[in-house]
């Protein structure tokens, strides 16, 4: 029987899931390419023959997103397989048009073929969209089960955008792994906060061994998610994150809408900052897509060493760079805090860009004046730094996750704007999870 010929759209995460779970040792497709996209110089590597398996001795081939109608002609694609997030559901919807209309069949994979089985119990963090606060949500639950007793570790979604066979199945416990395997901003970003609350990380490209190793450390296995993408274990408890300052999102984003009709639990997220009849709109909204679900209010309040320092001062904001990319939001924590606290002015580092950042900037074109921590190599890092050090400011309001003057050379006083989850009300994600697990004997 004829092999499918197959091609997977993707962002150097979920395409690589797929193709281990559902492609890697079925012989009955042979997987030609994968198309990246999202992420910058992803495309033009190759998947390598080390973790492609036996069928895939040279490996698989990956190429821009752009050359996809040619692809599907010359190499003779029977089917193109749709793997990666936060986009809206017409996107998704354009791209199957282009792949008909190169005579391939279009398809989506879902839950039940690409989910691992864990032999502990799997809390997952999902959300409608980039930016809803996955990160502070996901903290709030780690700490939540340690104070039940439980050993928890995090697993995170991939980022691998370096040495795939080196970053198969990564261990991070302290900063010295995060140095070991020159991770980018992005990963710090995502691991670095749950380092300094004593959580070990997980992380790679190859989720089910990654699972059996957290397996060996832990007594409930925490997943947390990246964009707005579905989990990759078999989840017992799932946690997603609302956005009400994007109203509607939550049914207009894939495969955000799945994330909210699964739900076990549905944070509506910056309720503080957020108009009172947009948070009572999404909430309304929710329960047309998932009435079983339980909805809990919460704030993400924004923390500053020293607020007086910001009054009166020209201010360049950073923010976390997907939450402005394909998050869309046209500004974030360090935005609001230089508002908050009395800056004399929020500089538009826009004319002052060099490089890749410049180039982030024209491709989306919803940002606002504010500066992305586009980091994902070490070229881009230090344009990110000469942007940074270009523009006119006094003080630099430093609104990602993590330090970035452990990574760059800042020429200008900076500080922190740090923000944790905080529930409204009750029932709270403690009460929740205790009543789902239990304290542990």
């Amino acid at each position: 029987m004829a092999k499918t010929r197959t091609l997977i759209m993707g962002a150097a995460g979920r395409d690589f899931h797929n193709f281990n779970l559902v492609y890697r040792d079925n012989a009955a497709y042979e997987v030609v390419a994968f198309t990246a996209t999202q992420i910058p110089n992803i495309e033009g590597r190759l998947y390598p023959p080390e973790l492609a398996g036996r069928l895939y001795p040279q490996g698989v081939p990956i190429y821009a997103e752009s050359e996809l109608e040619r692809l599907i002609r010359d190499l003779r694609v029977d089917e193109v397989v749709f793997a990666y997030s936060d986009v809206p559901h017409v996107y998704v919807m354009h791209q199957a048009s282009r792949v008909l209309a190169a005579g391939a069949n279009f398809r989506l994979l879902g839950p039940r073929a690409t989910q691992v089985k864990s032999t502990k119990p799997v809390v997952s963090i999902g959300a409608v969209r980039t930016g809803a606060g996955k990160s502070q949500t996901t903290r709030r639950v780690a700490a939540a089960l340690r104070d039940l007793g439980y050993r928890v570790a995090a697993v995170r979604h991939p980022m691998p955008y370096g040495n795939l066979i080196a970053q198969t199945a990564q261990r991070f416990a302290n900063y010295d792994d995060l140095d070991e395997y020159e991770t980018t901003i992005e990963e710090r970003e995502e691991y670095e906060p749950h380092l300094d609350r004593g959580v070990v990380v997980f992380a790679g490209v190859d989720y089910e061994k990654i699972l059996r190793l957290a397996e060996q450390e832990v007594d409930i296995v925490l997943w947390d998610g990246g964009n707005n993408d579905l989990p990759f274990y078999q989840s017992d408890y799932h946690i997603v994150v609302a956005d009400p300052h994007r109203l509607g999102h939550e049914s207009t984003y894939h495969p955000g809408e799945a994330n909210v009709r699964m739900a076990d639990v549905i944070v509506i997220n910056k309720v503080d900052t957020a108009d009172g009849a947009n948070v009572i709109a999404l909430r309304e909204a929710l329960r047309t897509l998932n009435l079983a679900a339980v909805v809990v209010e919460a704030a993400s309040p924004l923390a500053v060493a020293d607020p007086a320092a910001i009054r009166g001062k020209r201010v360049l904001a950073i923010e976390d760079g997907p939450t402005l990319t394909h998050g869309e939001m046209a500004y974030g924590a360090a935005w609001v805090a230089a508002r908050r606290f009395g800056a004399a002015e929020i500089i538009d580092p826009r004319p002052y860009a060099v490089g890749t950042i410049a180039d982030t900037y024209r491709k989306y074109p919803t940002t606002g004046a504010v500066l992305p921590a586009m980091g994902y190599g070490p070229a881009q890092i230090k344009e990110l730094e000469t942007t940074i050090n270009n523009t006119p400011a006094d003080l630099v309001l430093i609104g990602t996750p993590i330090d970035l003057r452990r990574v760059l050379k800042l020429q200008r006083p900076a500080l922190r704007v740090g923000y944790d989850l905080q529930e409204i009300g009750r029932p709270t994600l403690a009460e929740l999870l205790e009543a789902k697990f239990g304290r542990k004997r």
